[in-house]
């Protein structure tokens, strides 16, 4: 019988490297984080040498993660709670927050704050992609083999539900390298892995601070510094132009590494599903495929978001995972939290994101699950995690280029 499903979970790493807490080939460091969604207008934040910390802007909280930029002279004060102010710790103004967009799309070289992990970053351009909501279904119309992917169990019980895709914009985005430490909210700091180009099939390496964003969590501001994003490919990507709005624009390489490098960026299908206000949604890449021991093995690569959309907190104990591939295998994985953590989710911070990886000796295949939360009176329940396919790229030609271009 074949190998079907590898869970760098359990499997503990590729290349020798463990596909935990560090990521693959990534050296971020995890630390006491900072949360909270800004005010609009000028904000600034707490800065020192080590650890985090929150301001105010008015007497609002305001969200952790931007670093110093010019402010406008009748810039709002923003100052922190004395007692919240340890000492060394002063605030900086960052920029000038904008109106989110309602309607159309951020540009290249749009300077934004997350809104969930409230990290400094700068879009380099959109994906569309289609949404997979089981929160909002219709009624089932079609009837397949694998029909039970698309659809949704009815809360009433009367059935299920057919789910249809949405379009919906994401953005490849680069992360501040100052604002890592500082997401307590993320497995690692986040990066896209390809495969290496050598024959080592289970060899992986990973571009740090690349991030997928959605557009609902883009909070876009403005900053008067030339150089607003601490990141080894800001400069490569992009220049500053003082007559464009954004004043950021891409430069040719940009342009060609996303040219080149598309099938292994592209976000293309989102899958979205709440269970007992704990929303789960997983978005899959294709990696490649590789060969090995005479046989093809194909990678794919899945960021998982956790959110509590309740004011309870809760805490995630196991994973129970489902690998399904096209050969007919069907494989079971179960273990302890994920990534060698077991995440608190509450109103403070309601939300962690984590990624992982897995393969199949089948061009294509499935995943679902659960996911056990544990509640503070010690009863648990199980949370679904939404079906969602693997999917291969069948015009594959080229291994992934990662940084060269």
């Amino acid at each position: 019988m074949e190998s079907l499903g590898e869970d760098c979970e359990r499997a503990g790493g590729l290349s020798g490297q463990r596909c935990g807490r560090e990521g693959i080939g990534l050296k971020g460091q995890l630390s006491e984080g900072v949360q909270g969604i800004g005010k609009r207008g000028d904000w600034q934040r707490v800065e020192s040498r080590g650890g985090s910390g929150t301001g105010h802007l008015n007497g609002e909280q305001c969200p952790p993660g931007l670093g110093a930029a010019s402010a406008p002279a009748n810039a709002p004060s923003c100052l922190s709670a004395p007692r919240n102010r340890p000492e060394g710790k002063v605030l900086e103004t960052v920029g000038v927050f904008e109106a989110p967009k309602q309607h159309g799309k951020y540009e290249t070289g749009q300077l934004f704050l997350h809104s969930v992990f409230g990290y400094r970053g700068i879009v380099l351009f959109p994906w569309q992609a289609r949404l997979y909501d089981r929160d909002v279904a219709s009624p089932v119309t079609e009837n397949s083999e694998f029909a039970f992917l698309f659809r949704s169990e009815n809360v009433a019980g009367h059935g299920s539900k057919e789910v249809k895709g949405k379009t919906h914009t994401y953005y490849q985005v680069l992360i501040d390298a100052r604002d890592c430490p500082h997401i307590s909210q993320r497995s690692q700091t986040e990066a896209v892995t390809f495969l290496a180009n050598h024959d080592d099939s289970r060899a992986l390496y990973a571009i740090p601070g690349l991030d997928y964003v959605s557009h609902e969590d883009i909070l876009p501001y403005s900053s008067t510094d030339q150089v607003p994003i601490q990141h080894e490919l800001f400069e490569r990507f992009l220049m500053y132009d003082q007559t464009k709005v954004p004043p950021f624009v891409a430069r040719d390489t940009l342009c060609a590494w996303q040219e080149k490098n598309h099938p292994w960026l592209e976000l293309s299908d989102v899958h979205r599903e709440t269970t007992e206000n704990i929303r789960v949604t997983v978005i899959p890449f294709y990696m490649g495929m590789r060969e090995a021991q005479n046989s093809h093995v194909y990678w794919w690569r899945y960021c998982i978001r956790l959110e509590n959309l309740d004011s309870e907190v809760v805490q995630l104990r196991e994973r129970h995972w489902r690998i399904f591939s096209l050969s007919g295998t069907l494989e079971t994985v179960r273990g302890r939290g994920v990534v060698g953590r077991e995440p608190v989710l509450s109103k403070e911070q309601p939300a962690f994101q984590y990624s992982s990886h897995v393969s199949l000796q089948a061009s294509s295949g499935h995943m679902w699950g659960t996911f056990r939360f544990e509640r503070p009176d010690g009863s648990h329940f199980d949370v679904r995690i939404p079906p969602f396919s693997l999917e291969s790229n069948k015009d594959e030609k080229t291994p992934p280029s990662g940084l060269h271009w």
